[in-house]
C-alpha cells in the first residue's frame, strides 16, 4: 500500500469528515488525517465508520477527560492514536492497546510552541514507548508548528521546527512531518462581496524546510486557533489555490441565501483559479458547481466547509504528488497568483485578517 504523503489535522466535525468521506479510494491512502476531538457522540463514531477504505485516520483526544469513553479500542472503528509527551500513564497505555488492536502505530505529536526539543522530549519519548508498549519504528512523528499567518510567525517557527526536527534524528521514527496554520483565525472582518487573496504562510514554510526532508501537513482550510466570530453567518468559501486562499464572503442579492450562495459560486466558476478540470477536480468543486447553475441549495456553514475542504485536499495532494522538479518550477512568491498577477494585500489580512 502506498505511503501516505500528507497529514492534515482536521477538527472532528460534520464539514471535515464530510470532505474525507467522498475523497476518491484512489488517493485515501496517501492521506493520513489527524482529527482533533472535542466531543465523542455516536454519531463521530458512525462517520468514522463510513470513511473510504485505505483512510485511517489517527485521533487526538488529548482535549478530553481520561476516561473510558475516550479509549479509542472502545470505538469498534479503525484509528491511529495520537500521543503528546504529557499524556497521563493511564492514557498511554489504552492508546498502546488501540495501537495494536488496528494499524500497529501511533503518531507522537510534537508542538512547537510548547515542547522543547533535548533531554527532556528524549525522557517523554521514551516514556511513551514503555507504556503504549511501542518502539520508535511504529510512530509517526507530527511536529505541529502551530499558527503561521504571517512573515514574523514564519520567521520565529522556522528555527523552533529545525531544532525540533533535528532532534528527532536520533531516533527511527516512521515518518516525520510538519504541520502548520496559515488561515488566519478569523475572517470575518475581510471584505464582503469580492474574493480576497491570502498567502498560505503554512506551505511557505514547508518550502523553507525542504532540506529536511519532512513531510507534509497543515490545518485544512481551518485556523490552528480558533477564532471566528459567532454569528457572521455570510455564505463564505475558501478556495485553495498555489500559495493561496481566495475567501469569498458573500451578501449580494438581498437576504436569499439560496440566491447569495448561487451568485458567490456563479463568481468562482468564472474566476482564472477555477481548475481547468472543473467540477472533475473534486466533490466539493461539483457541489459548488451545482450552486453555481442553480442545481441545489445553498447549503450551511458545515456544507461550505466540507465543499471547501474537499476541494483543499485535492488541490494539494495534487501539488504533493507532482514531481519534485514541476513543484519547485510553480514556487510562489512576492504577492504573485501563479498565471496572472496577483491581488496586493489589504491592510491588516496578512497578520489576522481581523
Amino acid at each position: 500500500m502506498a505511503e501516505p504523503v500528507y497529514r492534515p489535522i482536521l477538527a472532528s466535525r460534520r464539514g471535515e469528515l464530510e470532505a474525507l468521506g467522498h475523497l476518491d479510494s484512489a488517493v485515501a491512502p496517501l492521506l493520513a488525517p489527524v482529527l482533533s476531538v472535542s466531543t465523542v457522540d455516536g454519531q463521530l463514531v458512525e462517520l468514522l465508520g463510513r470513511l473510504p477504505a485505505g483512510l485511517v485516520p489517527a485521533v487526538d483526544v488529548s482535549a478530553l477527560p481520561d476516561t473510558p469513553e475516550t479509549e479509542l479500542v472502545r470505538w469498534g472503528v479503525p484509528v491511529v492514536p495520537v500521543i503528546g509527551l504529557a499524556e497521563s500513564d493511564r492514557r498511554l497505555v489504552a492508546h498502546g492497546v488501540a495501537a495494536q488492536a488496528y494499524a500497529r502505530r501511533a503518531v507522537v505529536r510534537l508542538r512547537a510552541g510548547r515542547d522543547r526539543a533535548g533531554p527532556d522530549a528524549t525522557t517523554a519519548a521514551e516514556r511513551i514507548w514503555r507504556y503504549a508498549r511501542l518502539v520508535p519504528e511504529q510512530c509517526d512523528l507530527l511536529v505541529d508548528a502551530g499558527d503561521v499567518c504571517c512573515p514574523a510567525d514564519l520567521r520565529m517557527t522556522e528555527p523552533r521546527v529545525r531544532r525540533l526536527v533535528q532532534w528527532s534524528r536520533r531516533h527511527a521514527w516512521r515518518s516525520v512531518t510538519v504541520a502548520a496554520g496559515g488561515m488566519p483565525p478569523t475572517v470575518h472582518r475581510l471584505p464582503i462581496d469580492e474574493p480576497v487573496r491570502l498567502d498560505r504562510w503554512d506551505w511557505l514554510l514547508w518550502e523553507r524546510l525542504a532540506d529536511l526532508g519532512v513531510s507534509y501537513g497543515d490545518y485544512g482550510v481551518a485556523p490552528a486557533a480558533p477564532g471566528e466570530v459567532p454569528g457572521d453567518r455570510f455564505p463564505t468559501v475558501r478556495y485553495t489555490t498555489e500559495g493561496a486562499w481566495w475567501v469569498y464572503r458573500w451578501s449580494r442579492r438581498g437576504g436569499r441565501g439560496d440566491e447569495r450562495f448561487a451568485d458567490l459560486c456563479r463568481t468562482l466558476v468564472t474566476a482564472p483559479h477555477w481548475p481547468t478540470t472543473g467540477a472533475g477536480f473534486s466533490w466539493g468543486d461539483h457541489e459548488l458547481l451545482r450552486r453555481a447553475r442553480r442545481g441545489a441549495g445553498a447549503g450551511s456553514p458545515a456544507n461550505w466547509t466540507a465543499w471547501s475542504t474537499s476541494h483543499h485536499l485535492a488541490y494539494v495532494l495534487a501539488a504533493l504528488t507532482r514531481p519534485a522538479g514541476e513543484r519547485r518550477a510553480g514556487r510562489w512568491g512576492g504577492g504573485q497568483e501563479r498565471g496572472r498577477p496577483g491581488r496586493p494585500h489589504r491592510g491588516g489580512e496578512t497578520r489576522r485578517a481581523g
